[in-house]
Formats: structure tokens, sequence, C-alpha cells
């Protein structure tokens, strides 16, 4: 009976060297850069061997299992769990590829923020980190850097660590890895909607500029220009102004994509001069002279519309009588 079977087996003549042949025939090609699916073989202290279908099994070590810091294996992956794998390098030389979920992770973070930013979506991070510059904060998983001109908070710097911030997209780059983010246009934004031209508020002299005065309205700073702070001329503004001095100003504008907020007392002079000769008087005429200011403003857009109107009306006629 043995040798019936060994003679069955001759008479089907497949060696091993056959075999392995066959498999290399039918044995898929990865290339680095490919997204495959596998299932996890086997956990490994810093690291999980992958069955993704080779002849071998493939490798992803912990530092590759997240874009988030990863102390475990088991923080990420069970054992015959399947899921995609990115295959970041070539076999080496036992045949084994290594893998990675970071890096799908990496580029679906860049996608979405990039939808985020072109939504200009207000986003809520928390600083994790300061430096020199600015702030550091983490989006979608990714490192984000507030510069310290974006920054608006009292406080220094070094205090804000901890603290969860909402946040304006000013700059998405991938392939600089540049993501950077504004928490004053978040608030400038926010303190819009509740904000017209023609305003008046009271704020706070925060900084003074040769070219102006930051004025905080609220938890947010706009901008005293010194050609809007009075008809008559001013050297400088710190020939007006002390830091802290409470003011009176009106907007003037309203820049939500540049977040930027622009004042003026000048409009609100009763008679050229007066922030330089009484400045009381100019506060408690500001409604006043505001009222006139929105007065004039709506006359000046109805006049442009008319004139809009007659330009076409105009041309119109100018057709018709082309076409008569």
């Amino acid at each position: 009976m043995l040798s019936q079977k060994t003679t069955a087996i001759k008479d089907i003549g497949f060696t091993h060297e056959d075999f392995a042949a066959l498999l290399d025939k039918y044995d898929y090609h990865f290339s680095p850069g490919d997204i495959v699916a596998g299932t996890v073989f086997s956990m490994e202290p810093r690291g999980a061997l992958i069955d993704i279908g080779a002849k071998t099994a493939a490798y992803i070590p912990i530092q590759e299992m997240s874009i988030n810091r990863v102390d475990d294996p088991g923080e990420v992956l069970q054992q015959n769990e399947t899921r995609e794998f990115f295959i970041l390098t070539d076999e080496n030389e036992d045949g084994q590829l290594t893998l990675s979920i970071r890096r799908i992770e990496y580029m679906r973070a860049w996608e979405r923020v990039r939808q985020l930013q072109a939504e200009d979506a207000t986003v809520r991070s928390s600083v994790f980190a300061t430096n020199r510059g600015g702030a550091l904060v983490r989006i979608e998983g990714l490192r984000g850097f507030i510069p310290g001109s974006h920054i608006s908070a009292r406080q220094p710097k070094e205090d804000l660590v901890g603290q969860d911030l909402p946040l304006k997209f000013l700059e998405v780059d991938e392939d600089r890895n540049r993501l950077v983010l504004s928490h004053r246009r978040a608030l400038v934004e926010r303190k819009m909607n509740g904000l017209e031209v023609g305003e008046v508020v009271i704020g706070s002299v925060r900084g003074i500029k040769p070219y102006g005065a930051f004025i905080d309205i609220g938890g947010v700073s706009g901008l005293l220009h010194i050609s809007e702070i009075s008809h008559d001329h001013i050297d400088t503004p710190h020939s007006v102004f002390n830091v802290n001095d409470e003011l009176k100003v009106m907007i003037i504008d309203l820049d939500a994509e540049r977040g930027r907020i622009s004042l003026s007392t000048k409009q609100l002079e009763p008679e050229p001069g007066d922030m330089l000769k009484n400045r009381d008087l100019v506060f408690d005429k500001a409604e006043e002279m505001a009222q006139k200011y929105r007065e004039k403003m709506k006359q000046q857009a109805q006049a442009e519309s008319g004139s809009s109107d007659s330009d076409y009306n105009s041309s119109e006629e100018s057709v018709s009588a082309t076409e008569d």
C-alpha cells in the first residue's frame, strides 16, 4: 500500500522547486506607497507582524502606528484585526516589508485641514508648547504654529500652555509641512458678528506705535490709525494717548478675512482738532456725531446706487436706440 502511494506521488512529479515557482507566479507585487489590507498576525513588544498576502509577514514598528505618540502596540492594534496599512519601505534582506498607519493618518489629516481651510472653519485646540516665535498646537494630529502676532492674549505666552483656543487657518501647505493658525483672527471674527460699521464702542489703549494706537474693545484689538485720530495734524500718537487710556471710538471698517478692525475718533470730532483740545466733548458728542456719519454713509451709498442705475438705464436706452 505504501509503495502505491509513493508511486502516485512520483507520478505527479511536483517538487519543492515547482511549489516555490508557483508561489512566485501568483505572488502579489507590493511597492512603497501602496495602501493594502492586512491582518495582525502577531503582537511584538515594539511592533507587530502583519499578514498582507506576501510570502513573509510584514512588520510595523511602534513609531509608525499612529500620528500621535504610542507607548504600547495594544493601544492601536488587536490580534487578528484587519485594517489598511501603508507600505513604507521595500523588502529588506529577509524579504520583509515595513508598514505604517501613521502615514495614512498623516495624509488624511492634511486632506481634512485643507477642507477646513476651504470652509473657513474655526477650530479649537489646546496649546502644548510655546517658543520665542509663538505657540504650538495640534490640529487633526498635525503640529500647527500660532505666530506671536496672531495670539490675542494679555498673559505671557508661557501661560497659554494647556489653554484651549479658537483658531482660524492662515496657511495650509503639506509640501512645506507648514500649518499656521491665528487666534486673533478667530476672536476678531467672533467679535465682528456683533459689531457694525458706524457703531461707537468703548475701548482702552493697549499699545502705541508710530503709525497709530491699538485699542482693546472687548477682548479684541482694533487699530486707530494716526490719520484717524483727528482732523488736525499729529506728529505721533504718543503725544495724544497713554497706554490704558479709556476712549470712545467709532468702527469705520470690519475686515473679517484679514481679521482687522479699523477705528476712528476723527469722525467723532464736533469741530476739527477737538480730540487735541477737548477730548471730553468728543466723547460726550460721540453718539450724535456717529449718527451723522451713518447718515452720510447711507446717502453716499444711495447716490452710488442711483448712479449705477442711471448708467445701466442709459446703456439700455443706447442699445434700444441702436436697435431702432
